[in-house]
């Protein structure tokens, strides 16, 4: 498996700590990443996780727009004033500092999310209740019919 799928709830620690599911540190380990760019998603309360690849993609998608633009300052807003760089400690662990639990509201565990190439930290609570909202837009709409 070299993708970040499913999800899993962990808890902090007394030290600030969650250890990442075993799942989600396979694919890091897989894709080679060693340090985590870490930012604030643009639509949920969350924080996105992934390698070196993420902000890459970002960053060309700003660079090919005119520098000057509006939608090239607010995506370098985003992305670079929203995001930071971070690195698991020697036992996996992430350290869960006030720029994640300021963004997302987490408090004593975090849920860990896949997203293919990259993985989330939410708090439980409003993970659930957004999935469960998503699930029903799907389910009105009628998942995958056109």
């Amino acid at each position: 498996m070299n993708r970040f799928l499913s999800n899993a709830t962990n808890r902090v620690d007394a030290k600030g700590r969650v250890s990442v599911p075993s799942a989600f540190r396979s694919v890091l380990s897989q894709r080679d990443i060693r340090e985590l760019y870490c930012f604030q998603d643009f639509m949920f309360p969350a924080i996105s996780v992934g390698g070196l690849d993420l902000l890459d993609r970002f960053e060309r998608q700003i660079a090919s727009e005119d520098a000057f633009s509006p939608k090239a300052n607010g995506m370098s807003l985003l992305i670079h004033g929203g995001g930071v760089f971070m690195k698991l400690d020697s036992e996996g662990r992430l350290p869960v500092t006030d720029f994640i639990r300021d963004y997302t509201g987490i408090t004593t565990d975090v849920t860990f999310v896949g997203r293919a190439d990259h993985f989330q930290l939410w708090a439980p609570q409003t993970f659930l209740a957004t999935q469960a909202a998503a699930r029903e837009e799907f389910r009105m709409r009628g998942l995958g019919s056109e």
